[in-house]
C-alpha cells in the first residue's frame, strides 16, 4: 500500500528501534533518510547492528546496542531488549549474525513504583519467551504492539510469524491491559488473504474471552487520540 506519510511530514524523531534486519523491517534508504532528517536521533538495537548503521551515515556514539535483558535509558525512558522467536539475514553469508528482539518500554516519570509500560514484540514465532517477558515486567504492560499477519502456511511459518490466536495468548502471557495489532495489511508475504487477520482476530478473542474493546486495529495511515495513563 502507498506510504502514510513521508519522512519530510514526521515530527521529531528522538529514538529509533529495529528490531531485526530483514528487509521489510531495516531499510538502507529509510536509515538514512532518517539519518539526514534527525540528526540528534538514538539508535537502540539488538547486538551486531553498529557497524551496518555507520555504513548508513548513522554517527557510532548514537548508537545502542543490546543483548537479551539489556537496558539502556534514554531521554528519560528505560528501553529493555527481550527475546522473541526469529532469525536474521540480509546476504547468504550473513544468518543470524545480527541479534533480534522486541523492545519493553518504561516512564516512571509518574510514578516509579508503576512505570507506564509499553512493548512491541518483534517478529516472532510464539515461545516460552513471551512467559518469561510477563514474569520479568510484574504487574505487565500499559500497551503492546504484536504481529498478527504474515503466518499461513503454519507449517512454515508457525516458528517465525505468531498468527492472531498465539498473539492473543502473547497479550494474556504478558499481562497487556491494550493491544494494537500490527505486522498486516501492507505487504503481500504470506498466503492468507490482506484483510484475513482482522477476521481470524475476532475469532481469537471470542475464543480467549478477551473483550474486542481491548485489541485495537488500526487502518494503514489512522490515528486516534487515546485516553492519557
Amino acid at each position: 500500500v502507498p506510504l502514510a506519510m513521508r519522512i519530510d511530514e514526521l515530527p521529531v524523531i528522538d529514538v529509533v528501534f529495529v528490531s531485526h534486519n530483514h528487509y521489510d523491517h531495516l531499510d538502507a534508504d529509510t536509515i538514512r533518510a532518517f539519518s539526514a532528517r534527525f540528526p540528534g536521533a538514538v539508535y537502540v538495537v539488538p547486538l551486531g547492528f553498529k557497524p551496518w548503521l555507520a555504513g548508513q551515515g548513522v554517527p557510532a556514539a548514537q548508537v545502542r546496542e543490546l543483548d537479551w535483558w539489556d537496558r539502556v535509558s534514554v531521554r528519560g525512558l528505560d528501553f529493555t531488549l527481550v527475546p522473541a522467536q526469529h532469525w536474521s539475514k540480509r546476504t547468504l553469508t550473513d544468518s543470524n549474525r545480527m541479534l533480534w528482539g522486541g523492545i519493553a518500554i518504561e516512564d516512571a516519570g509518574r510514578d516509579a513504583a508503576k512505570p507506564w509500560r509499553f512493548l512491541y514484540t518483534g517478529d516472532t514465532g510464539y515461545s516460552q519467551d513471551f512467559r518469561d517477558v510477563g514474569a520479568r515486567f510484574a504487574g505487565g504492560f500499559d500497551w503492546l504492539a504484536v504481529p498478527i499477519g504474515a503466518y499461513e502456511p503454519r507449517w512454515f511459518m508457525q516458528a517465525q510469524h505468531v498468527n492472531p490466536d498465539e498473539a492473543v495468548q502473547i497479550m494474556r502471557d504478558v499481562g497487556a491491559r491494550q493491544a494494537l495489532g500490527v505486522h498486516w495489511g501492507t505487504f503481500v508475504l504470506t498466503d492468507e488473504p490482506l484483510d484475513q487477520p482482522p477476521k481470524d482476530l475476532a475469532v481469537a478473542l471470542s475464543l480467549h474471552g478477551v473483550d474486542p474493546a481491548r485489541f485495537q486495529l488500526f487502518g494503514n495511515g489512522e490515528t486516534r487520540r487515546l485516553p492519557a495513563p
